[in-house]
């Protein structure tokens, strides 16, 4: 029997995209390159240089590293997900990459098997946002580095995304009651004010990063909101969870509401969906760092 992978591997390759490839293709394109490439050009890449990809997931900014630097450039995956860097690790065998590659079980608040400046670049992307006490992530990425050595990070600013008269980005007056039991499921699972994703703005990356004793420090804080949100199929949308440690909208709605209230809830919040009929909220920082 193959045994079941953990949330964090399912997530990333899978529940994140509503079990859909050619969805997984339209955010990897629309999405996630862009922010793989941005966060690699402000990491200013050399051509020898040793990378610690930090929460390195499913290899997007690890395997893009492995591109743009010469062959005698190293990258060092790490993740707290052993299935993630298994899945990594086989990937990187099929491109034959693997001797260029390291693999190390850790959290970024914990790096203690990467040795004092043993790296010159660490890059971070959607990991802060899952650590509790991020000033200890930043110490380590200052400990891990060589002088002269640079962090590239990002991260969403959630408190900056809350929109309390919407759900998801769509309007629901008229099912608000309903609405109110499933945030309130959400919210027990990740509490505002006290879940790592909801307890830090950007002030904070920055803050982080002086007392960890970065001597040259950028921010770049990019705000967008669209009153349209990308059309998706209902069905999908059940089988999508907006991180690895909350329940899908469909198991949500499960838990939640009886069935008379999830044909409600149903009736009122597909045709939006499918149609694209809400608000899209998106705050992210770019946080770059030197050590001297």
């Amino acid at each position: 029997m193959t045994k079941a992978s953990d949330r964090w591997h399912r997530w990333l390759t899978d529940v994140r995209f509503g079990g859909d490839p050619a969805v997984r293709e339209q955010i990897l394109t629309d999405v996630l390159y862009p922010v793989r490439d941005t966060v690699l050009d402000k990491a200013q890449l050399k051509p020898g240089d040793t990378v610690l990809d930090v929460g390195a997931g499913d290899g997007l900014i690890a395997f893009g590293a492995l591109e743009r630097l010469s062959p005698s450039g190293h990258v060092i995956f790490t993740d707290i997900s052993q299935d993630l860097l298994d899945h990594c690790r086989a990937a990187a065998a099929a491109e034959g990459q693997l001797d260029r590659c390291s693999f190390v079980l850790a959290s970024a608040d914990s790096l203690t098997a990467i040795t004092d400046c043993r790296v010159d670049v660490v890059t971070t992307r959607s990991v802060l946002i899952y650590v509790k006490d991020k000033a200890a992530a930043l110490r380590e990425f200052h400990r891990v580095l060589r002088p002269g050595g640079r962090i590239s990070v990002y991260e969403p600013i959630n408190v900056l995304m809350h929109d309390p008269d919407r759900f998801l980005g769509y309007d629901i007056t008229p099912i608000k009651p309903l609405v109110d039991k499933v945030e309130a499921l959400y919210q027990s699972i990740q509490p505002p004010g006290e879940d790592p994703m909801l307890d830090f703005d950007d002030r904070d990356l920055v803050r982080h990063a002086e007392q960890a004793g970065f001597a040259q420090i950028d921010l770049e804080l990019r705000v967008t909101v669209k009153n349209r949100t990308q059309p998706i199929r209902w069905e999908q949308g059940l089988r999508m969870s907006g991180n690895p440690l909350v329940p899908t909208l469909g198991e949500a709605l499960d838990r939640t509401l009886s069935p008379q209230e999830i044909t409600e809830f149903t009736a009122y919040l597909k045709p939006l969906v499918e149609s694209g009929t809400g608000r899209r909220r998106l705050a992210v920082a770019y946080l770059t760092a030197t050590k001297e």
